[in-house]
């Protein structure tokens, strides 16, 4: 089984000096997602956009492409098609005003579901990021960070009924939108670079 970043930068990171950084494999995809239709990136992309140093990106790095994710091209880096899959991303088909407009209507139907009384639930974070935040042409949908905070808690619920709950109320947040994805909010998202939509 392949170790990923965030296991690998976990174990004794603090004991020994040049250990791995223990930056959260799901912000790393994150970065590799972003990448789609990019010829090829630097360690400072990679440094920039996950708000970490030069010198831990230079630590990490090898360790994604021994994973196959990414392979060295001159003094750049390119995502290899491993990479790409299995960060989901996705070919950039959208215009940056489009993912724009579905982040506004988004945070209109944020502001509204806070101001229901009614709803099931309140919401505590918004956070976007993908590659709309850089200068491309086209981009792929928007991933957006949804914190929930439940109105009325239910007592004995399961965490997997919670979890489907959660699921549901997300994709009806969502509203079909093809240029925005929500998904279950966590710290490496305001880690990285973002826009609050709260």
């Amino acid at each position: 089984m392949k170790k990923t970043a965030k296991q690998l930068g976990a174990k004794n990171s603090s004991a020994r000096v040049g250990a791995i950084p223990a930056v959260p494999i799901e912000a790393v995809f994150s970065f590799l997602k972003g990448t789609k239709g990019m010829s090829s990136w630097t360690k400072q992309d990679f440094a920039g956009t996950l708000k970490i140093s030069l010198a831990d990106a230079a630590k990490i790095l090898p360790v994604i492409q021994m994973q196959g994710y990414i392979n060295p091209y001159h003094d750049e880096w390119v995502t290899t098609t491993a990479g790409e899959d299995v960060a989901g991303a996705r070919p950039p088909r959208f215009s940056p005003e489009k993912v724009e407009e579905g982040l506004a209507e988004l945070r209109e139907r944020i502001k509204a579901t806070n101001q229901n009384s009614k709803s099931a639930y309140k919401i505590t974070e918004a956070v976007a990021f993908g590659d709309f935040l850089q200068q491309k042409a086209r981009v792929q949908p928007a991933e957006v960070g949804i914190g929930l905070e439940p109105r009325k808690a239910k007592r004995g619920e399961s965490p997997a009924k919670r979890h489907a709950g959660e699921r549901a109320f997300l994709r009806e947040l969502r509203a079909k939108a093809a240029t925005v994805n929500t998904l279950p909010y966590a710290e490496w998202m305001s880690a990285r670079t973002h826009r609050r939509l709260l």
